[in-house]
């Protein structure tokens, strides 16, 4: 069987997520499965935003057919900036920047540095939210950062509108405790946003025809704001079922908590829960994982159900909220990462997970181990937050729903035989090109990026 190697050299240089790091001086020869002959070269492009650090969602593909992005950053002053990809014409367009679109330029605050949701599309205009990108830490958890004398405190997350004729942001409004916002989504036929705040977890909604935004309340103990018994990871995708408009998130004891339309209040789905064996066993109050909530999750038109992953254990389950009911599938992880029979290196799990154009096919992108001389790669356990534990390969999941097939299609690297790292978003393009955003190691350096994967199932 053929062995793909390659050297891993700017990695070494780069910050792992959320202050872990990396010997800069470590070189080291890594290779993938033997057993693996395939493979897939991924296309990197240059948005020429030098300073942009791990982005997590943050991609979606527009009615117009382009590709609309955020590059993050986790500066002080410097914001996330968001793009646009032409596929047809092969432009990059900068359309704008998050503080400044946040009508905060100029006021000296901690910057809005990210997007952690992807855009939701409504009637000519993509909806997202900002997310702070500036951390601290206490007691070893990650939160706010605090601001250096001279500058003022992040304001707190916002939710935007981009008019994709225009080009022009519209501020919406404002998460009502200044946190930001790490989970939105939008029930687009009521014109309902539904969001989550960090680190505190506090529920909310805005209703876009009464331009009102309501607190709901905290969902999960005081969430990553906790300490000790009081610590809970939150959820990072809030499901939305447009049959009815009720909103379903979950907790790290693998509570559904369901939202239903027109009453601000959350209460639990009764007689099922995502506490399943399978899953493994997790202490709630521990950060480092996502416990029992589900990493990522999508509406099926198909079957007017749900399709999720838990995010350690990388099992796919079906969630069908008219019976209550969870039905776990399969295993999604790679093939390398089932033959180990360990999780995979990075502590949340992976978030691009999407459904395909044609309604019947998942796209799920994975980690998958790496070698060094023979022998798995295995870093530390974390303590702090999600964060890539070692290095590992990218791997490109698809399951047909109607068969019911998992085919793992290979590892993904770049023409210089490096693998992409730090890939948690997914979007596919009109004629089944998949683009991420992924840290791109070039002449010794390492940036994060646009880039793209050929669909090996596409017609």
């Amino acid at each position: 069987m053929k062995t793909y190697t390659f050297i891993i050299y700017s990695i070494l240089l780069a910050l792992l997520s959320h202050g872990c790091k990396q010997d800069a001086k470590e070189t080291s020869v890594v290779q993938a499965d033997s057993s693996l002959v395939k493979k897939l070269i991924a296309k990197t492009y240059n948005s020429g935003f030098p300073m942009a650090h791990d982005t997590y969602n943050g991609i979606s593909v527009a009615s117009d057919g382009k590709i609309y992005y955020v590059l993050c950053t986790q500066s002080l002053d410097v914001a996330g900036q968001m793009y646009s990809y032409d596929p047809k014409s092969g432009k990059i367009q900068h359309l704008g920047d998050l503080t400044e679109a946040c009508g905060e330029k100029g006021l000296n605050a901690v910057a809005q540095g990210k997007s952690h949701v992807n855009f939701i599309e409504s009637k000519g205009k993509l909806y997202f939210a900002t997310h702070i990108g500036y951390y601290g830490t206490e007691d070893g958890i990650v939160t706010i950062g605090t601001p250096p004398p001279g500058y003022k405190p992040y304001q707190g997350g916002h939710i935007l509108a981009y008019d994709l004729k225009s080009e022009k942001f519209e501020d919406l409004g404002i998460e009502l405790h200044r946190e930001g916002i790490l989970s939105m989504n939008m029930d687009t036929l009521r014109g309902v946003i539904y969001g989550l705040s960090w680190p505190s977890g506090y529920f909310f909604r805005y209703d876009l025809a009464k331009k009102e935004m309501k607190d709901i309340g905290p969902i999960s103990g005081k969430g990553q704001r906790g300490k000790g018994a009081e610590f809970r990871t939150l959820c990072r995708t809030i499901a939305i079922n447009p049959e009815d408009g009720t909103a379903y998130v979950t907790t790290s004891e693998g509570t559904i908590l369901q939202c239903r339309y027109g009453q601000d209040k959350v209460e639990p789905v009764e007689g099922e829960n995502l506490k399943k064996d399978y899953f493994g066993l997790y202490d709630p109050s521990q950060p480092g994982n996502m416990g029992y909530n589900w990493r990522n999750i999508l509406w099926n038109p198909n079957e007017n159900v749900f399709y999720g992953v838990h995010g350690n254990s990388g099992y796919l389950f079906r969630f069908d909220p008219k019976n209550s009911m969870v039905e776990v599938l399969e295993r999604i992880t790679s093939e390398p990462s089932k033959r180990s029979g360990m999780f995979d290196q990075f502590s949340f799990g992976y978030l691009g997970f999407i459904l395909g154009p044609d309604g019947r096919t998942l796209y799920y992108l994975t980690g998958a181990p790496a070698y060094v001389n023979g022998k798995r790669v295995v870093g530390k356990s974390t303590t702090n937050t999600g964060e890539a534990k070692a290095l590992e390969n990218l791997h490109l999941i698809t399951y047909d729903i109607p068969s019911a097939k998992y085919t793992d299609h290979g590892p993904v690297f770049y023409t210089n035989g490096q693998p992409p790292l730090y890939v948690n978003s997914i979007a596919i393009g009109a004629d089944g090109t998949i683009y991420s955003l992924a840290r791109i190691p070039e002449n010794g350096k390492t940036r994060t990026d646009l880039i793209s994967i050929p669909n090996p199932i596409k017609d």
